[in-house]
């Protein structure tokens, strides 16, 4: 059992050692870094100024360069980056629109009249309110009476003085 052991030890160790020293092994001369840096240990009892004279009869020390060739950091993507368009158009400067003041809609509905021998009085309702109404009277300081006939009433909207009319019945 020892021995299966061993023997298992050893080709681990040698398939760790193959893996190691392997690519280094059948690396071709066009792989080779062109970034080697030659350095020569100094000759022992040599003075520093005498060194390169030493140096000339022993073979050089290849010490490979193992700095980063780029950025290890770098974000990389399939992805084609992308292409931003620029923009080529003027600004148009707008003139603002000034409206011409218009006349409301008639925001009154006829509910009914009454008709004294002397006075005609008319019902008219906006919203939850209702106003009895003679010729000549002013509602809201906005809209005045100008007439009442058996078919009609006359409003005239005082901020513009524009006429409108209101149906008030039929004349059968």
């Amino acid at each position: 059992m020892k021995s299966k052991r061993a023997a298992g030890w050893v080709a681990f160790f040698g398939v760790a050692a193959a893996l190691t020293w392997g690519p280094d092994y059948f690396k071709s001369a066009d792989d080779a870094d062109t970034s080697v840096v030659v350095a020569a240990a100094p000759a022992k009892g040599l003075a520093p100024t005498a060194q390169p004279a030493a140096l000339a009869g022993k073979t050089p020390v290849v010490i490979k360069d193992l700095s980063p060739a780029g950025d290890l950091f770098a974000a990389r993507s399939w992805k084609a980056a992308p292409v931003l368009a620029s923009v080529t158009e003027q600004p148009v400067n707008r003139i603002a629109v000034v409206q011409a003041p218009s006349v409301p809609p008639m925001p009154f509905q006829f509910v009914g009249k009454l008709d004294d021998r002397s006075d005609l009085q008319v019902f008219l309702q906006n919203g939850e309110k209702i106003y009895v109404v003679r010729k000549g009277d002013v509602i809201d300081d906005t809209w005045r009476i100008e007439g009442i006939s058996d078919a009609e009433l006359r409003f005239v909207y005082l901020p513009l003085h524009v006429s409108q009319t209101l149906s008030v019945g039929s004349t059968q």
